[in-house]
């Protein structure tokens, strides 16, 4: 019994300690935009339309010549 005077105060100060650093998570943007480094690694960085994919996950309209393969 003495044992859960220590460890239901130290179950609750590591949730919390979780809860805080979700929600600096989410405050600081980590979540931000979960599709645009999916698809960023489809691209070549050496193609100047790389960015293409965060411009398609960002809903910004991208231009039908961008839609190309880069071997065309």
């Amino acid at each position: 019994m003495p044992a859960l005077y220590v460890m239901i105060p130290a179950a609750l100060l590591i949730v919390a300690i979780a809860v805080y650093i979700f929600f600096w998570a989410v405050d600081s943007g980590q979540y931000d935009d979960l599709d645009g480094p999916a698809h960023s690694i489809l691209f070549d960085d050496q193609d100047p339309n790389h960015t293409a994919a965060v411009d398609e996950a960002g809903g910004h309209p991208v231009k039908p010549d961008d839609k190309a393969p880069p071997h065309v």
